[in-house]
């Protein structure tokens, strides 16, 4: 038979964008008070084909290539690099926490003008302006996206991040901050930024628009599932329309902590019967025990309901946040599933497996 090699070449697109007038956000979203509301809703291959007329030996048969069950078609992943980075322009950014928040969280927006596309669940990395102590160009930070595919304005050509500024005293009384964190939470509008990405499939939502999803988030790592939310019940799209059940666990220290609170509260009202919303205050809430309220503590209150969607095969867990939180939910799932006869830590194995248990945490 005759051989055939087909390879593939792309070429560069351009890297940087023009100065972006701050957008006119219209009054479609009333409910979208402390930030930025919508207006509305790869370079070209070459390909070589070269044909080689040399008889072989019958190949073995193909492998089945894995079908995935996310929206990975055309995704898109590391199309800017550190050495070339997307240069953007922070078109708002804004204090998303209250005055006695322990710490500021920040929403911001950077202008894309298309060029860096990206999907709900993806990270982009920000490179701060500047060197380190050895003269070198910073190293980039991963930051999970805070905005559906289209953009916060609707017209695909901003991202948005949710970042918390990092302040901490270290072991000699020094106060430290954080070079990127800090670089975001101060940036103006109309100043650059440089954007690497987009990276990452493992957060990417389920192809069927009538699953479970479970979101389990701790502070900032509400991000991805911000961009879920609006997809699933903000916007309107042709090819997409969620029918099924997603429920929101937010664990956060402080209900002055609770990022995006109006918008998550506007979903479960405006689909009361698609979208739960639990939160889980630590440090001003306990339950019936009187211990403090964190996110795995908060679940363990709907523990049984939450086992049976996870016997189902189309139910979805994502997890983003702190590292920690992932074993409190073990801990719950564990005792039910034994009583199944089911080891928690097998099945979960086979979840992740099936593309239904997907985790992000630092």
């Amino acid at each position: 038979m005759a051989a055939v090699t087909i390879s593939l070449s792309s070429s560069p697109g351009s890297s940087k964008a023009a100065a972006a007038p701050s957008p006119s956000p219209c009054s479609h979203h009333q409910y979208f008070l402390s930030y930025p509301r919508r207006n509305s809703k790869a370079a070209g291959r070459a390909v070589r084909v070269q044909v080689s007329t040399t008889e072989t030996a019958a190949a073995a048969p193909a492998k089945k290539e894995k079908v995935s069950k996310k929206q990975d078609e055309g995704v898109v992943t590391g199309k800017y690099k550190p050495s070339e980075p997307y240069v953007g322009r922070c078109l708002f950014n804004t204090r998303i926490t209250g005055d006695n928040a322990p710490g500021e969280t920040w929403h911001m927006v950077f202008s894309t003008q298309g060029e860096v596309p990206y999907r709900e669940g993806q990270s982009i990395g920000v490179i701060a302006d500047g060197v380190d102590k050895n003269g070198k160009p910073h190293k980039l930070r991963l930051y999970s996206i805070a905005s559906s595919a289209i953009g916060d304005f609707g017209d695909s050509k901003t991202v948005s991040l949710c970042v918390k500024r990092l302040v901490y005293t270290n072991d000699q009384g020094e106060i430290v901050k954080g070079v990127c964190s800090n670089f975001l939470c101060d940036l103006k509008p109309g100043s650059e930024v440089k954007i690497t990405g987009p990276v990452g499939k493992e957060m990417l939502m389920p192809k069927d628009p009538n699953a479970t999803i479970i979101m389990l988030a701790t502070g900032t790592g509400i991000a991805p599932f911000r961009s879920f939310s609006w997809k699933m019940f903000f916007e309107e799209h042709q090819d997409y329309k969620y029918t099924g059940l997603a429920w929101l666990f937010l664990g956060v220290p402080t209900s002055d902590t609770l990022l995006y609170k109006e918008e998550l509260e506007k979903m479960k009202e405006i689909a009361p019967d698609k979208f739960r919303l639990d939160f889980a205050v630590s440090r001003e809430q306990t339950n019936a025990a009187g211990e403090k309220m964190y996110i795995q503590t908060r679940m363990a209150e709907y523990k049984e309901e939450l086992w049976e969607l996870l016997k189902k095969d189309n139910t979805y867990v994502y997890m983003c946040g702190l590292k920690g939180m992932e074993k409190g939910i073990d801990d719950i799932m564990a005792d039910l599933a034994a009583k199944d006869g089911i080891d928690w830590f097998d099945y979960k194995k086979q979840l992740k497996k099936a593309e239904q248990w997907n985790v992000e945490v630092y």
